[in-house]
């Protein structure tokens, strides 16, 4: 898979897992990919300061990005700048 339909795919699957984030005052949005493997997301809102988001990103973000893009080995988050 191309890295230009890999991060389409990303984007996808974040659009799929955002009502959820944005039905408790969160959000996220895509910082990077590296290496056709890594995604980096930021969250955003309620999410940053929420005591689960650890597990959300993991079993719900991750999980998600994976179903579209199968070769993404991980998702980490970043802190806002």
């Amino acid at each position: 898979m191309e890295t230009q339909q890999i991060e389409e795919k990303v984007l996808l699957a974040l659009e799929e897992i955002r009502p959820f984030l944005a039905s408790d005052g969160g959000d996220i949005s895509l910082v990077a990919i590296e290496n056709d493997k890594k995604v980096k997301v930021q969250l955003h809102g309620a999410c940053v300061s929420c005591t689960v988001n650890q597990m959300t990103l993991k079993s719900g973000v991750e999980m998600t990005i994976k179903k579209h893009v199968p070769q993404i080995e991980e998702v980490v988050s970043v802190d806002p700048a």
